[in-house]
């Protein structure tokens, strides 16, 4: 910081011992201590209070221009979805030899639990063998299933 010697300090010293004499001179040496720690500690905080603002700036900067990528992405998407939404709605005219894609019926929670299966839904459904076979046949074993045990044990036995 200062460029001062070994030479320049034992000088300062001298001065001092002579202006203050040995009674004041280690009273005084004590003082400017103190006032030069508190001083590199006010400096050291100055210090790190500046480097976090630029930190916190360099963050902002970042932060900044992230979002404004992230708002140019959005904007090419939503513009993306627009023309595929024009170009499914839009009608085809008859010499187009390629059919328009018809758009796909969307599907709410209150119109999936209201709807109830109809016989077109259920008629991919194959029956297991169990299912087809009347209450109380037992298994295919020999076994009695759960409902022939369950209406055995109620009648009374003799």
């Amino acid at each position: 910081m200062f460029d001062i010697g070994f030479f320049e300090l034992a000088l300062i010293a001298l001065l001092a011992l002579i202006v203050l004499g040995p009674e004041r001179l280690p009273r005084a040496a004590r003082t400017a201590g103190l006032w030069l720690g508190r001083i590199k500690r006010s400096v050291s905080g100055i210090q790190q209070e500046i480097s976090a603002q630029l930190e916190a700036e360099e963050l902002r900067q970042t932060l900044s221009e992230q979002k404004k990528q992230l708002d140019e992405t959005l904007a090419h998407a939503r513009n993306e979805a627009r023309d595929v939404e024009s170009s499914i709605t839009q009608p085809t005219s008859p010499a187009d030899p390629v059919p328009s894609v018809a758009k796909a019926p969307s599907l709410d929670k209150a119109s999936a639990v209201d709807k109830a299966p109809t016989v077109d839904d259920t008629s991919t459904v194959l029956p297991t063998p169990e299912s087809s076979r009347p209450a109380g046949a037992g298994k295919p074993d020999g076994e009695p299933d759960a409902a022939s045990i369950t209406s055995e044990s109620r009648e009374p036995r003799s």
